[in-house]
């Protein structure tokens, strides 16, 4: 039996740190309370078009500019765009740590 790799299934973006780049893997749906997800109440088509709309979808190289202390928003850079995204959507970005 083949073990998983889990670089090639993506971190969450909020395992990178200021400076670090990635590339979105997959964005997963649904809500995400304390670890755990719960299967959205058709809201998953706001979300996603709310990351489309911010050029954010698989494929896309994003780096980290900074993490906020004490549990604050990301700022990173997409497309040439900052952007500030609340660690609950960032921790349901998956990205593949781009090495150097």
């Amino acid at each position: 039996m083949e073990k998983r790799n889990p670089k090639r299934r993506g971190v969450p973006l909020t395992a990178l740190k200021a400076g670090e780049a990635g590339i979105v893997t997959s964005i997963r749906f649904g809500h995400v309370r304390h670890g755990h997800m719960r299967h959205g109440h058709g809201r998953d088509w706001g979300f996603e078009k709310r990351l489309m709309d911010m050029g954010l979808t698989p494929g896309t190289r994003v780096t980290v500019v900074k993490s906020a202390p004490f549990h604050g928003p990301f700022e990173i850079l997409v497309r040439g765009s900052r952007l500030a995204l609340g660690r609950g959507m960032a921790r349901r970005i998956f990205v593949e740590i781009e090495k150097e």
